[in-house]
């Protein structure tokens, strides 16, 4: 039986055997026949996977486009200089920067030569980049400080940070200068952006410096000895002011326009203007970034390069700014400042506008600025566009032609000069033996008066003689609408108004809202809202070029970037002339006259110094009074009276071709003729120089003339 039993069992072994056998031989047929699917069906897109490689382009900063004057003498150019740059691939680590900066710091110093090392290195690191150095050398142990249940909830940055944390002033406290070095070239590293040239150092790259990286760049990832531009302003004493500055790489985008500049094609370390018209022309003057197509593997690595749209430098801008000229201006400005300064202890500027009258070309723009706190002279050329001051009487040829248009006087319109008595604020003339005057003689001896009864009879008050003592007749309403006829008369020739010059921003100037009757007649006069020298020199042209108020502008033209040093490229863009508005008075001409008696015939308020001159200039002085507000040492504001001495012109009065405004503020009242005097050299200049570049002979302006008491 038992024998039976074993029989049966043998026969049940081969038969489960075989069973096992042919489930092992389905699972090997199942796996040889996924095999199969993968290797024929799906092979290639599989190894196309493990293939793949991904294209990035990144964009590299050309240099920016050189500014010239107008006869192309260059202002601001582009320096040459010996770069050390850093281009990490995708995927680059702390630990990967680390050791690409020890290597680096073998061939380069960041230490500029005239700088202890000490000092250099405690201005510029920080103990943040002290603690990242120290934790990348002692990682295991730092990552130790911190327990797993404290880093439980926090992310991978607060955890870093977390750790750094933890790391003592004595650990970090006593780096060598070697170490110091390696962790100022990380700091450098560390700012770059996946394929993005980061510039590493590139102020004081020696040529022994250059020659050692290029000769290890194949030991150094990312690393690259090239060529970069640093911008050279070559007139920094004269309009750096108005040209403005750029950005550092360190600095790059400005922060608060981060989206503006990166939805155009900048990178965050990109250098752009910004001030002046380096920052106005930014577009212009960036160029055309160079774009390369890096082929990256997976993991980062970079396997090849390709430039698929060809760098090129930004447009050349060429100003109306005569330098020459500018230099010669800029002289007479700063002499005049210190010639005036010992007499006037609150005058600290002297600002002057020159430009073409008929296409609004800046000619010269020169302020100059005494620091009486350092005792230092500047130049504040940018002060004609930003600082506003009372005008005084050079707005008269405004206020007469505001007359004729609203209808309140007639040509020829002729009023007796003698005192308007108000009873509070009596209004008169700086003369009381002026007499009667018509509008043009009005505009040459300066009568106060005869523009008081303009604005009299622009709120509505008729009466004349002015009855001694009377109060004005002019109700609230009319009153407001008169100052609102006024200013609008004024705004088209540019005063109050913003001029539309090419610069970032442009005063207007203040607007008085003191509403009274007395202020009405002041306005006439100029002696309540204020204006920039840049209005008054638009002014003066629409009266000038016969009623066109023309846009004042720096750019000239636009110019293709040439690759020669010695000429300039083809023309890209022509700045033609842009008239905001044409002034539709009849009677332009009546003040156009007036203003030429100003400087030309006997009794006309500068006369004494323009009467002889043979390019027989016209326009018209101006006195404000001003004042000066300070602190006493009891912390008590008290005011200083003080004037501005004003002067606008333009020349030859029958067909001009230059017009000025210049403003001198705060001057002590008896001080006189500063304004006249800057003019008249300002006027023989800009034609002595004509005449020297119409017979080719380059010599230098002289001035004989003698200050006179200003009959205003």
């Amino acid at each position: 039986m038992v024998d039976k039993k074993k029989k049966k069992k043998k026969a049940q072994l081969p038969f489960r055997i075989n069973i096992l056998f042919f489930v092992i031989f389905l699972l090997f047929s199942v796996l040889i026949l996924q095999l199969g699917v993968v290797q024929i069906l799906n092979g290639e897109a599989f190894q196309d996977e493990i293939d793949r490689t991904i294209q990035d382009t990144t964009k590299i900063p050309v240099p920016r486009g050189k500014i010239y004057d107008r006869y192309h003498n260059i202002i601001v150019d582009n320096k040459p200089i010996y770069s050390i740059t850093y281009t990490p691939a995708k995927g680059v680590q702390a630990i990967d920067r680390l050791k690409v900066a020890k290597k680096l710091a073998e061939f380069i110093t960041m230490v500029p030569v005239d700088e202890d090392p000490e000092e250099y290195f405690d201005d510029t690191l920080t103990e943040r980049n002290l603690k990242e150095y120290w934790y990348l050398e002692n990682k295991e142990e730092a990552d130790e400080r911190i327990s797993p249940e404290e880093t439980a909830d926090l992310s991978n940055a607060e955890v870093y940070n977390a750790t750094l944390d933890l790391i003592t002033e004595e650990e970090i406290s006593n780096f060598s200068l070697e170490e110091k070095e390696v962790i100022s070239i990380k700091k450098e590293l560390d700012k770059a952006y996946s394929l993005t040239p980061q510039i590493v150092k590139n102020e004081g790259v020696t040529v022994d410096e250059y020659a050692k990286v290029s000769e290890h760049l194949a030991e150094l990832p990312g690393i690259n000895a090239t060529t970069d531009w640093d911008r050279e302003y070559l007139y920094e004493s004269t309009i750096q002011s108005l040209l403005g500055s750029i950005t550092t790489q360190e600095e790059g985008i400005p922060a608060e326009n981060e989206s503006y500049y990166l939805t155009r094609g900048y990178s965050r370390n990109d250098r752009v203007g910004k001030s002046g018209l380096e920052e106005y022309y930014e577009d212009l003057l960036k160029g055309r970034k160079e774009q390369i197509q890096y082929t990256t593997t997976k993991d980062g690595s970079i396997i090849g390069a390709e430039t698929v749209v060809e760098g090129e430098r930004g447009k050349d801008l060429v100003l109306s700014i005569d330098m020459e000229f500018q230099e010669r201006v800029d002289k007479i400005l700063l002499d005049a400042l210190k010639e005036a300064v010992p007499a006037n202890s609150k005058l600290n500027d002297v600002l002057a506008v020159v430009m073409d009258p008929n296409t609004g070309e800046l000619l010269a723009v020169s302020g100059q600025h005494y620091d009486r706190k350092n005792d230092e002279f500047s130049n504040a050329a940018f002060k004609t566009i930003y600082d506003a001051h009372r005008p005084g009487s050079v707005v008269k040829g405004a206020t007469v032609l505001s007359g004729f248009e609203s209808g309140v006087i007639s040509p020829g319109q002729v009023f007796y000069d003698r005192t308007i008595g108000l009873p509070q604020n009596p209004f008169s003339s700086w003369s009381s033996t002026l007499g009667a005057v018509n509008d043009i003689d009005a505009l040459k001896v300066s009568s106060n008066v005869y523009m008081g009864y303009i604005a009299l009879r622009l709120g509505g008050d008729y009466r004349y003689p002015y009855p001694n003592g009377s109060s004005v007749a002019i109700d609230r309403i009319s009153l407001n609408n008169a100052f609102q006829e006024f200013r609008n008369y004024f705004s088209q020739f540019g005063l109050g108004v913003k001029t539309g010059i090419d610069f970032p921003y442009e005063a207007t100037g203040y607007v008085g809202t003191d509403f009274q009757a007395g202020n009405l007649l002041h306005y006439a006069v100029g002696q309540f809202d204020t204006y920039t020298t840049m209005q008054l020199a638009q002014y003066v042209s629409t009266i000038a070029n016969g009623g066109n108020r023309v846009e004042p502008h720096f750019m000239k033209e636009l110019r293709e970037p040439k690759a020669s040093e010695d000429e300039v490229g083809a023309i890209y863009q022509t700045q033609n002339p842009k008239v905001l508005n044409r002034i539709s008075m009849d009677y332009l001409d009546r003040v156009q006259e007036g203003f030429r008696r100003v400087f030309q015939e006997q009794g006309g308020t500068a006369a004494s110094y323009f009467r002889n001159k043979e390019y027989k200039p016209a326009g018209k002085t101006g006195t404000a009074e001003s004042e000066v507000f300070e602190t006493d040492a009891n912390g008590d504001v008290y005011g200083v009276e003080t004037v501005n001495l004003n002067l606008i012109g333009y020349a030859p009065y029958d067909n001009p071709e230059i017009a000025f405004a210049i403003v001198v503020p705060n001057l002590n009242p008896s001080y006189t003729g500063i304004n006249n005097k800057i003019g008249e050299q300002i006027m023989d200049t800009y034609f002595e120089l004509k005449k020297e570049r119409a017979s080719g002979n380059n010599g230098s302006t002289t001035d004989d003339s003698e200050e006179e008491t200003e009959n205003e």
